[in-house]
């Protein structure tokens, strides 16, 4: 059976509930961001990679031809630090070729590319030749893990607001290269130094998508729980109502009652006030059952109920069925005498209800009770010795002709 307590923890539940599904979106939002983010990054590392690539096959293809020649233009001018004898061919006034080797060419294209405002590429060395081939600090950076066997690394920039991709990956001395680089005591396969690549952007994720989406997730998901917590809230009061409530009349139950004697009993005792309970039956219902059938006998419990409720004025007055066709009030701060008052006014409304009730003298349906008073400042009595009374009182009434109100006085029973 749901327990009031049970019933009391639903609210609190659904709270709960509600803050682990948001730190449940919250959690998804980080990961993924963070996955996104990480793709973003492979991304822009194999696009940066494939450039690299894309240098050192062009790279390749030059030292496999011993170097191209090109005319030599004001913007292309021969290199002063290759050692060829061969570097320049004079053709005539106005046609020149010079040489250009794997390095010389990779700066032109690096050129080219910077002033079309695209990838830059930038090749370096610890130990270069060149001193435009200088590495920057990050660079540098690179260069020593590519020492300590690192063979390529990769991250995202920000800078002034503009955000990019640095990439540089390993050079290794090839065949061709040592016509140059063997002076400077580098042998086949050495690494002599980097070329470094920089994506001008980076593919961004829509991080304002990623919001709206775990937003809707999330607003739709709290919207179920509230709902279902509503209805789950709901039942749980139902559930409670009915525990509490006789199915039959739609008054309280026995149960009911119970709980609201004892309380009444602390509180008259606290408080130092009497406590009167009336306990009525409706006489000779046996006999309306074998009459009129059950049928016809729930419906006359239903209306003798409902006048039983009715008689007790007070908000603080209590009725409930406590089994059968008797009926029990809780009149809290009442007398005897006001009990008795209140009792022979339940009892006038029963008769005034005129329910056929042939077997009976007078031929309607009548309610004996019995009224019994604990006065805490005289004697406490507790709820089962209360209960007890007004249950002797009610067989006095019984006995002495029915249709009647009898009040327990002490000594005067049995």
């Amino acid at each position: 059976m749901i327990t009031y307590f049970q019933a009391c923890m639903v609210s609190r539940r659904i709270v709960l509930v509600a803050l682990i599904w948001s730190c449940f979106i919250g959690a998804s939002f980080l990961f993924s961001y963070h996955s996104a983010r990480k793709v973003e990054f492979r991304l822009a590392l194999q696009t940066a990679r494939s450039f690299f690539d894309q240098i050192l096959i062009t790279r390749r293809w030059n030292a496999l031809h011993n170097g191209v020649y090109v005319p030599v233009t004001e913007s292309t001018r021969p290199n002063i630090y290759l050692e060829d004898p061969h570097r320049d061919l004079h053709f005539n006034a106005t046609l020149t070729l010079t040489k250009l080797n794997p390095a010389f060419m990779t700066r032109e294209i690096s050129t080219l590319s910077e002033q079309e405002k695209w990838v830059r590429f930038h090749i370096t060395s610890l130990n270069p030749l060149r001193p435009e081939n200088r590495p920057t600090p990050l660079e540098r950076e690179g260069l020593v893990l590519f020492d300590n066997g690192t063979r390529e690394i990769g991250r995202v920039m920000v800078q002034d607001g503009h955000r990019s991709f640095f990439y540089m990956g390993a050079l290794r001395t090839e065949k061709s290269c040592l016509s140059c680089h063997a002076k400077q005591g580098y042998a086949q396969g050495d690494i002599r130094g980097g070329i470094s690549v920089t994506l001008p952007f980076v593919p961004k994720i829509s991080l304002v998508a990623l919001q709206i989406g775990h937003v809707s997730i999330w607003l739709v998901g709290l919207l179920g729980i509230v709902l279902l917590g509503g209805r789950l809230e709901h039942a749980y009061a139902s559930i409670k109502q009915q525990s509490h409530t006789d199915g039959l009349t739609g008054i309280s139950n026995r149960r009911s009652l119970m709980e609201r004697l004892q309380n009444e009993c602390d509180r008259s005792q606290r408080e130092q006030t009497p406590l009167t309970v009336i306990m009525g039956d409706v006489d000779h219902f046996k006999w309306y059952n074998d009459s009129y059938g059950h049928r016809e006998g729930d419906e006359c419990l239903k209306k003798v109920a409902h006048a039983f409720q009715q008689s007790l004025d007070r908000p603080g007055d209590f009725c409930a069925r406590y089994g059968g066709e008797e009926f029990v009030a809780i009149l809290a701060n009442t007398s005897l005498q006001g009990g008795c008052f209140v009792a022979e006014k339940i009892r006038n409304n029963i008769l005034g209800l005129e329910i056929p009730h042939e077997k009976l003298k007078g031929g309607v349906v009548t309610m004996s009770l019995g009224v019994a008073t604990s006065y805490p400042d005289k004697h406490a009595l507790s709820d089962e010795q209360l209960v007890s009374m007004a249950d002797q009182a009610l067989y006095m009434a019984k006995e002495k002709g029915r249709n009647r109100v009898e009040a327990y006085v002490p000594g005067t029973s049995e």
